[in-house]
C-alpha cells in the first residue's frame, strides 16, 4: 500500500534524550533566583516529588471520571507545586519550564531522521506527530529541527495530536481514532498512513489495532515484522513510492 501520510512520536523517536549536564541543582537554584528573586523554597528533587503528588491526584480524578489514560497540563503541575510561580507572566513561566527541562535532560534529532524528514517534504507527504507531550516539547523539537535547517511546519498542525492539549494521551485508542479523523478530512485513510514509533505499547500496537501501517524505530531487534533504525526505515520509505 503506497504512505500519503507520515505521522511521527517525539522522544525516542524523533528526538533522542541525552543525559543533563552535572550542575543540575545549582543551575535550579540560579534558575529560581533569576526568576523569582529569591532561593526557591525546594530544592530539585523536592520540587519533582511536589510536582509527582500533583500529577498522582490528577490522574486519580481523571481516572474516576472515566478516563482511562488521562494527561497533565505541566504548567499547571508546577504552578500547584511550587505557587509561587503562578506569579510569573504566563511568557516567563513558559521559558522557565524550558530550562527546568533542560536540566532533566538534553535532547537532539536522532540521527539519521533529518534526511528521511526533508525527503519526505520534499515529495510533499503529509506529516504529522502523535506525541505524549508537553508544551516545552514543541520547544525543544523546533529548536533541534533548526539546527539541521527544517522548520517546525513541515507538520499539518491537523494531523498533529499532542496529549497536553487533549487531556488523554498514549496508547488510548482513542488518538489514532482522533487521527484517522482528521486524515479523512484529506482524504486519506490509515491504511495509506504510517505510524513511526519507539515503543510496541504506547505506539505500535494501538496504531496497528486501528489499521494504520507501522514502523516499529529501534536500533535493535524487534517482534514486529516492520522494524529498524532511521536508515532501514528510509530504504522502506523508497521502495514504496
Amino acid at each position: 500500500m503506497k504512505i500519503r501520510a507520515v505521522i511521527f512520536d517525539i522522544y525516542n523517536t524523533l528526538l533522542e534524550i541525552c543525559p543533563p549536564l552535572p550542575d543540575a541543582e545549582s543551575r535550579w537554584f540560579e534558575l529560581c533566583r533569576s526568576a523569582l528573586g529569591d532561593k526557591p523554597r525546594l530544592d530539585l528533587k523536592g520540587f519533582a516529588d511536589a510536582c509527582q503528588s500533583v500529577i498522582t491526584r490528577t490522574h486519580a480524578r481523571a481516572r474516576r471520571a472515566g478516563i482511562k489514560h488521562p494527561e497533565i497540563f505541566w504548567p499547571a503541575v508546577v504552578c500547584e507545586a511550587l505557587p509561587e510561580l503562578a506569579r510569573l507572566k504566563p511568557k516567563h513561566l513558559e521559558l522557565f519550564l524550558i530550562d527546568h527541562a533542560s536540566l532533566q535532560r538534553s535532547v537532539r534529532l536522532m540521527p539519521g531522521a533529518a534526511e528521511v524528514l526533508r525527503v519526505l517534504s520534499r515529495e510533499k507527504k503529509l506529516l504529522g506527530l502523535v506525541s505524549n507531550s508537553q508544551p516545552y516539547t514543541l520547544t525543544e523539537l523546533d529548536a533541534s529541527l533548526a539546527g539541521h535547517r527544517l522548520r517546525f511546519k513541515i507538520f499539518e498542525p491537523e494531523l498533529s495530536f499532542l496529549s497536553f492539549q487533549a487531556g488523554f494521551s498514549k496508547p488510548d485508542p482513542h488518538v489514532f481514532r482522533w487521527l484517522s479523523a482528521r486524515l479523512h478530512s484529506y482524504g486519506i485513510t490509515a491504511n495509506e498512513t504510517l505510524i513511526v514509533g519507539d515503543r510496541l505499547d504506547n505506539d505500535i500496537e494501538p496504531a496497528h489495532a486501528q489499521g494504520f501501517q507501522t514502523w516499529h524505530l529501534t536500533s535493535g531487534p524487534s517482534a514486529w515484522p516492520t522494524a529498524g533504525d532511521w536508515m532501514a526505515l528510509s530504504q522502506t520509505l523508497d521502495a514504496k513510492k
